[in-house]
């Protein structure tokens, strides 16, 4: 099959490495979150706030169908995509998923050196609330990414490697 979806805790860097992997096939990059920005006129977080989580994941549902049917793609998903409605069955029809496992550590060093204040589910968590919060959720959510078709783990340099190295 010709689409990838890359899955994983956000921060896992799921954007940056369905960047390497679609240079590298000569594919089109679609971050899910920019599309469904793209597509609303809306940021993510203005979405979360105007239309509450469970509209959110419609309209996030409804976007992983559309281009989950284009061809040639690698899709970085948002953190929580694959863990609504039949999300994680559908894009391993449609193609391959990477669950891109990171420990709880280095997500909460990315996420305190990183966007946190730019993700709705996350802003204005201390760091003794955020790790918490990343333990939690990922325990929750880890069942629906690990039925991703492969699984890519390990230091930042070894998943670029592993990234770097995948052929379908």
């Amino acid at each position: 099959m010709n689409r990838f979806f890359l899955t994983g805790y956000m921060g896992s860097g799921k954007s940056a490495m369905g960047r390497i992997l679609a240079t590298q096939l000569g594919y089109c990059f679609i971050d899910l979150d920019h599309y469904i920005e793209g597509k609303f006129h809306k940021t993510i977080a203005q979405l979360f706030e105007s239309e509450g989580e469970e509209v959110f994941r419609e309209k996030e549902s409804l976007c992983l169908r559309e281009v989950g049917e284009f061809e040639n793609v690698v899709v970085a998903t948002g953190g929580g995509a694959p863990c609504f409605f039949d999300n994680m069955d559908y894009m391993n029809r449609q193609g391959t998923t990477i669950y891109l496992k990171l420990t709880p550590e280095q997500l909460m060093k990315r996420l305190v050196n990183g966007r946190a204040g730019v993700r709705p589910l996350i802003s204005g968590k201390t760091p003794d609330e955020l790790r918490l919060y990343i333990g939690t959720m990922q325990e929750r959510r880890s069942r629906f990414y690990e039925q991703s078709k492969v699984v890519i783990s390990g230091t930042d340099n070894e998943i670029i490697h592993q990234i770097q190295s995948f052929r379908p």
